[in-house]
């Protein structure tokens, strides 16, 4: 890719260039060390930032689905040969690759999806750290030796699932490719990527990054395309042998459902409503810093968002004010500008969405404390017709308020008043979701009872929203099963497999066999 450093201006033609540089023969599928064009319909790319389309490429279909299946099930054969040593060493080369292009991964980020640059920047160094982590677990997956009773000699093996099919979102794209490639491929799996429709670009300039530093043709394949063509064609064949899905609830469950049907077991990362508590005795400066990173990095895009924000009654008007304060002031505009901390929301459906239930909120009781308009120099520009919702506080949100419960998936958090801690801890699991949360608090023993009490799969003590490759993640109820990362999660990408060995010879079962 030519491009190095990012322009000036997020336009149409500038998403379109940043694409051309990295496609020069166009977009597609990722198959046995290439990309392959489409055959199917077309599918349109669009700039979150202007709200133009800017590119195109062809869905694959069901048959280019199963092209991809087929390569991935002969890649799966010649990966599962090597030892784990042989797989950490490319693991590692595959992380120094993919570290060498974290600017060019970053540019492509933002240029095609609309991420501010600062966040892309960050995302694609996660990566390379994701693969480096997990090529440290590919030579050190061992089995057990069990002792039982009689002759025996009893021990079990990890054994590959053979090809795993990673559906990722939209929100994420990069981040989420690393996340649910590295792991399954250090188990020794083959691994199909179906990223979004809408936000296919870095996932499929990862695969050949990852084929460059020496994985194998078919090791690590992206099928590029449709939900209803790709995705329901690998999500029901019985060749796949597990699936990992990043995404929605209804979407989550009707894949799960599908792949239900065929016998393919499949790993659950689903949405978020997650409560941010503050008590008083809070260091409220810092905890209204947490709470803006919680609810706008990203735009709110983000699965563990906190987009509840339950206050002591005795500081809730202060803290509302600090909030309101800060959101007011974060810069909201070009994603390739290196000042930008707020970009624009991805994709047009989830923009109306968003907008939507802001009335919505608004609608039930909610307070707006927040100015909506843009800011002047971005009204002003070829960039006003883009996907931009302003960070967006809401006061007033009470267990009536439909956004008590329901998820936004952008830049807007209610906030309500508690009285006692029983009180806010019911708040916090008054919701079908159990994914993230947090407090703030001076008294630790408090922190460590609400941490207990929550139910929630992460939750933080005095910050929010870091997360690493090295811990567990993942969420109770609504917000899914399984958890995607750290070491646990090679459990998942892995079958135990046990061998009985007899230490002696043995006698024959049956009496009337006896001599």
């Amino acid at each position: 890719m030519s491009i190095t450093t990012a322009p000036t201006a997020s336009s149409t033609e500038t998403a379109r260039t940043i694409l051309d540089a990295a496609f020069p023969h166009g977009l597609g599928a990722f198959m046995d060390g290439k990309v392959v064009p489409g055959s199917g319909s077309t599918i349109n790319l669009t700039s979150a930032a202007t709200g133009e389309p800017f590119a195109g490429y062809a869905d694959p279909g069901a048959e280019g689905a199963n092209a991809i299946l087929e390569s991935s099930l002969r890649g799966a054969e010649t990966w599962g040969r090597l030892n784990g040593f042989e797989r950490a060493a490319i693991l590692r080369n595959v992380s120094t690759v993919v570290a060498a292009h974290t600017e060019e991964l970053a540019i492509l980020e933002a240029g095609t999806t609309g991420k501010p640059i600062r966040d892309a920047r960050a995302e694609a160094a996660k990566v390379a750290e994701m693969f480096g982590y997990y090529a440290g677990w590919a030579d050190k997956l061992t089995g057990q030796t069990i002792p039982v009773p009689g002759p025996w000699h009893t021990y079990t093996e990890r054994v590959p699932w053979g090809v795993v099919v990673a559906i990722t979102p939209w929100n994420a794209p990069l981040f989420t490719a690393g996340w649910n490639s590295a792991a399954p491929l250090a188990a020794g799996n083959a691994v199909i990527i179906k990223p979004s429709e809408f936000t296919p670009a870095t996932t499929v300039r990862l695969a050949q990054l990852a084929h460059d530093a020496g994985l194998p043709d078919g090791v690590f394949n992206v099928a590029a395309g449709l939900g209803q063509t790709v995705g329901a064609t690998l999500t029901t064949d019985r060749r796949v042998g597990k699936i990992s899905f990043i995404g929605s609830v209804p979407t989550g469950r009707r894949v799960a459902v599908a792949a239900a049907g065929a016998g393919i077991p499949a790993l659950l990362e689903l949405g978020g409503k997650s409560a941010n508590i503050v008590f008083a005795d809070a260091d409220l400066e810092r905890a209204a810093d947490g709470a803006i990173s919680a609810i706008f990095s990203g735009a709110g895009q983000s699965c563990v968002a906190g987009s509840r924000l339950l206050v002591e009654r005795s500081v809730h008007a202060r803290f509302v004010e600090l909030v309101a304060d800060r959101a007011a002031r974060l810069r909201v505009g070009d994603p390739l500008d290196a000042d930008t901390e707020v970009g624009p929301i991805i994709t047009a459906p989830q923009f109306a969405t968003v907008t939507s239930l802001i009335e919505a909120g608004m609608n039930d009781g909610g307070r707006r404390v927040t100015d909506p308009a843009l800011p002047e120099a971005l009204a002003g520009s070829g960039l006003a017709g883009g996907h931009w919702v302003m960070p967006t506080l809401l006061d007033g949100v009470t267990p009536a308020n439909r956004l008590e419960t329901t998820e936004v998936f952008g830049p807007v958090v209610g906030a309500d008043a508690f009285d006692t801690e029983s009180e806010a801890i019911a708040r916090a699991n008054n919701t079908n979701f159990g994914l993230a949360g947090a407090v703030w608090t001076s008294d630790i023993s408090r922190a460590h009872h609400i941490a207990r009490e929550v139910k929630a799969g992460t939750f933080w003590i005095n910050s929010y929203k870091t997360i690493h490759v090295a811990v567990p993640f993942g969420g109770f109820g609504d917000s899914g099963h399984g958890r995607s990362s750290g070491p646990g999660v090679l459990d998942e990408y892995t079958q135990t497999k046990a061998v009985w060995v007899p230490t002696r010879a043995a006698g024959s079962p049956f009496p009337s066999l006896s001599y």
